[in-house]
């Protein structure tokens, strides 16, 4: 039996690859929410709030007074009042032409005049008017919605948000062995890079199976996990040529040099190989920025430190570098490879581009973050 799909003569570069899939690539329309639902999407165009609290209200419980009439006042030299001062609760407006909330026992009441015990500062005691939200302030438009922001956004009385939500269907075309390690692996990361995903699996492996399930309709992303290889048994590359067209197959990356991109009608698609090094590399080098443009994310965090040992690579490929954050900055763990031991171990990630022999220890570079 001979393989049903061949890698092309020469490999396309990452960038060309990239540029083509995002090609008239837009983010999609937004959704409202609840809040319970909105952690880990998308940030769209956020409502302004307003200032919580909406004016002065008590921090504690106590006597409101204005701090300038009380300056000297202390046991030795109490200041006396006419008539007693307004008693608030925490959470109370504060009265007017009051600006300090002080604690009970800074004014007696025992005796036939009030007398005041305590100075105080403007302010003591007391929330300010936006104190816990500043008036218009919220999650940045393009940026994930974190519990945090959902705690500001029921303080200030909101039900819902908007997000993006991009629909990403995954399709596993399933293993010689009946693994599913590289389907969790990228349905976990299409999660947390907010992704509404559908999970679908090919009957088999053979082509008819694959193309019936690469179903575009409902999708705004579909990411096929295998098939993308040139064994007896791939035929990933061969079901997309019948359901729509293939842009590139066989990227200069590595590893994930058997992936591949292409589109169903106006869908995006991109096959990642299934072993789960370089379905990872393919799926941060291309799938991932593909997912980032249709959620309108900002650019995901980098960190630029000085690489604490030579990086080299060789010319006419990429390859994906993991990094480990050390006293010295960047330590390369992997360059061109992706050992399982090593990705679990990585806080970051770059690529070393094609046109590039690599980096002298020292050079500063800019990595992706994998961890907070």
């Amino acid at each position: 039996m001979t393989p049903s799909q061949r890698l092309p003569a020469s490999l396309t570069p990452l960038d060309a690859a990239l540029a083509a899939l995002l090609r008239d690539l837009a983010a999609v329309a937004p959704v409202e929410l609840p809040l319970a639902q909105a952690v880990g999407f998308i940030a769209a165009e956020m409502p302004a709030l307003p200032a919580v609290p909406s004016g002065d209200m008590a921090a504690v419980d106590g006597w409101a007074l204005h701090a300038r009439d009380l300056v000297g006042a202390s046991s030795y030299t109490p200041l006396l009042l006419a008539k007693p001062p307004v008693w608030v609760e925490a959470g109370d407006a504060i009265p007017p032409d009051c600006d300090c909330v002080i604690d009970s026992d800074a004014v007696d009441l025992s005796g036939p005049v009030v007398q005041v015990l305590a100075e105080a500062i403007p302010g003591q005691g007391v929330r300010r008017s936006g104190g816990d939200i500043a008036q218009d302030s919220f999650v940045a438009t393009g940026q994930p919605v974190r519990a945090p922001d959902l705690l500001v956004a029921r303080a200030a009385g909101l039900q819902s948000v908007p997000v993006r939500r991009p629909r990403l269907r995954i399709v596993d075309i399933p293993s010689t062995s009946g693994q599913i390690t590289t389907a969790e692996l990228i349905a976990e990361s299409a999660r947390a890079a907010g992704a509404d995903i559908v999970r679908a699996e090919s009957r088999g492996r053979d082509a008819a199976s694959v193309s019936d399930a690469l179903v575009a309709d409902d999708s705004d992303l579909l990411v096929v996990i295998g098939g993308s290889g040139v064994g007896r048994h791939d035929a990933g590359i061969v079901a997309l040529a019948r359901r729509g067209d293939i842009i590139a197959h066989g990227i200069a990356l590595q590893p994930g040099r058997t992936s591949a991109v292409g589109r169903i009608g106006k869908t995006p698609v991109v096959i990642l190989p299934g072993a789960p090094d370089q379905a990872l590399a393919a799926w941060w080098t291309l799938a991932l920025p593909a997912l980032d443009r249709l959620s309108g994310r900002q650019p995901r965090s980098s960190l630029m430190l000085p690489l604490a040992r030579k990086v080299a690579s060789r010319v006419g490929i990429a390859e994906i570098v993991l990094l480990e954050r050390s006293d010295a900055g960047w330590m390369p763990l992997a360059v061109g490879e992706m050992p399982l031991a090593a990705i679990a171990r990585a806080d970051g990630w770059l690529v070393i581009p094609g046109r590039s022999e690599g980096h002298a220890a020292g050079t500063p570079v800019d990595a992706y973050i994998l961890r907070d």
